[in-house]
């Protein structure tokens, strides 16, 4: 059987949790001591939120002057390679040496009129208090809701048209291989009018939100 496990972002850095890099991988390596029975036992797939992932490096970001920021599309296939690597490495530890591993930076075409861009509803990054989060809503334009008693930054999450890697994602499930992909939902890119592939946000070419798998055909 094949079997899809998503594992939530804010469960790999949990809500109030320092996000260090030694809290995500020991969340992680829970979630490996979960997964790894079903996984001896199916074919495997693992998705993976990233809002706190791709907040905290967007945070680090603001150290660069405007023009040299990083851009979310790139940030959120830094996440996917993040994750993906403790994914295998605490899994790895559990199952057997001959078991395959691999991680997909997977890219997911959207539609640039998708009314989810003039509607951010995805968090990211850290809580803040809410006048902090004014605060920094105003120097950086951000968007912002309430989330619980805290506050945090929200992008757009569109709906997804197509999975561009799903080929040699099938074809690595058929020789047995468990495969980290689409994390975040992948990396929201639309083409433009010469045909030409890029990441979006706020329905403008040129960088990204994180977006959903949701309604993706995965047999």
């Amino acid at each position: 059987m094949r079997i899809v496990i998503a594992l939530g972002g804010n469960a790999l850095l949990r809500r109030g949790q320092a996000m260090t890099a030694e809290n995500q991988r020991e969340n992680v390596r829970v979630a490996a001591g979960a997964m790894v029975p079903i996984a001896a036992q199916h074919q495997f797939v693992v998705s993976h939120g990233n809002g706190p992932q791709v907040g905290l490096l967007a945070l680090q970001g603001a150290a660069y002057k405007p023009g040299e920021v990083y851009p979310l599309d790139v940030l959120e296939a830094e996440t996917e390679g993040m994750i993906g690597y403790m994914i295998e490495q605490e899994m790895g530890n559990l199952l057997p040496v001959e078991v395959p591993f691999a991680t997909i930076l997977t890219m997911i075409e959207v539609d640039q009129t998708d009314p989810a861009f003039a509607d951010p509803t995805k968090f990211i990054g850290p809580v803040y208090e809410e006048a902090e989060a004014r605060r920094l809503a105003s120097e950086k334009n951000w968007s912002i809701e309430p989330n619980g008693d805290k506050w945090r930054r929200v992008v757009a999450s569109p709906m997804p048209k197509r999975i561009f890697e799903i080929r040699p994602i099938r074809w690595l499930l058929e020789r047995n291989t468990i495969v980290i992909c689409a994390g975040g939902g992948g990396i929201p890119t639309v083409y433009d009018e010469n045909r030409r592939l890029q990441g979006i946000v706020d329905g403008t070419a040129g960088t990204t939100v994180s977006g959903v798998v949701t309604g993706l055909e995965w047999h």
